[in-house]
């Protein structure tokens, strides 16, 4: 028997593992992730990863406000600013009455990062602006409300430069979102509330599986995935973490 797979005459199920027919009336067996109903807030969910998060949480039932510096569809921040951030958070606690997970994927692409200013304090400083202190912004404005409410799931998207050199810019700005990260979820350890991160290698829509000395590639929808265990119920007992997505740095160790 495939372990995906059941007999319709055999089925039992409780908990979160549940069984739907296909076309061919097989049985099969899918997690429910438990996030009808919650409310998640994606900042950057017009971005390449951030679009992928938001479609993925909805096919799970979970309201999503896409959150982005413009938008028609959703909800205006700025990450960078801390006045757009928490009007946009009132906002969203206006009109939902709750807040259940956030998912910060705003940040320029790496791609947008000048090689020849690898070195350059300003490229870097403004590298951390727009990537770790944006996350930093948004967690820190969002959890006050998770911590009251005892439960929260806050995830942030870091990138696997963070474990290599190259560029300083590019290293910097992910390893300071970890580093940001794991104080804020050691801040609010036993209250309810996580905080995660997730760091992909190079996304594309059409991965290359073989992985060569460094990071492996993988698909936004995979980020997605991941991201939707974190954000929901079944995640709770994960948090702190830095996990990659797409093989993590083949020919290195990390503890």
């Amino acid at each position: 028997m495939d372990a995906d797979r059941l007999d319709a005459s055999s089925q039992t199920t409780s908990g979160p593992l549940g069984f739907s027919a296909s076309a061919g009336g097989t049985i099969v067996a899918c997690m429910d992730l438990e996030l009808k109903g919650r409310v998640v807030l994606v900042v950057g969910a017009t971005g390449f990863i951030g679009s992928a998060v938001a479609a993925r949480l909805r096919t799970e039932g979970a309201t999503v406000v896409a959150a982005s510096r413009h938008t028609s569809d959703g909800v205006v921040m700025d990450a960078r600013d801390d006045v757009s951030v928490r009007d946009g958070l009132e906002r969203v606690l206006r009109e939902h009455g709750r807040l259940d997970a956030v998912v910060v994927t705003a940040a320029p692409a790496a791609q947008t990062l000048d090689p020849s200013r690898s070195s350059d304090p300003d490229q870097v400083l403004e590298a951390v602006e727009t990537k770790s202190l944006a996350f930093l912004r948004v967690a820190g404005a969002v959890l006050p409300t998770m911590t009251d409410a005892g439960y929260g799931r806050v995830v942030g998207v870091s990138g696997q430069n963070a474990f290599t050199t190259g560029s300083i810019a590019g290293s910097v700005r992910n390893a300071a979102l970890i580093i940001a990260a794991k104080n804020l979820a050691d801040q609010v350890a036993g209250t309810g509330v996580t905080v995660n991160t997730v760091s992909p290698g190079i996304v594309s829509t059409d991965p290359d599986r073989a992985v060569a000395h460094g990071g492996g590639q993988c698909t936004p929808d995979e980020i997605a995935d991941l991201i939707a265990f974190l954000v929901s119920p079944l995640g709770g007992g994960v948090s702190g973490e830095s996990i990659a997505v797409g093989h993590r740095m083949r020919g290195t160790t990390g503890l």
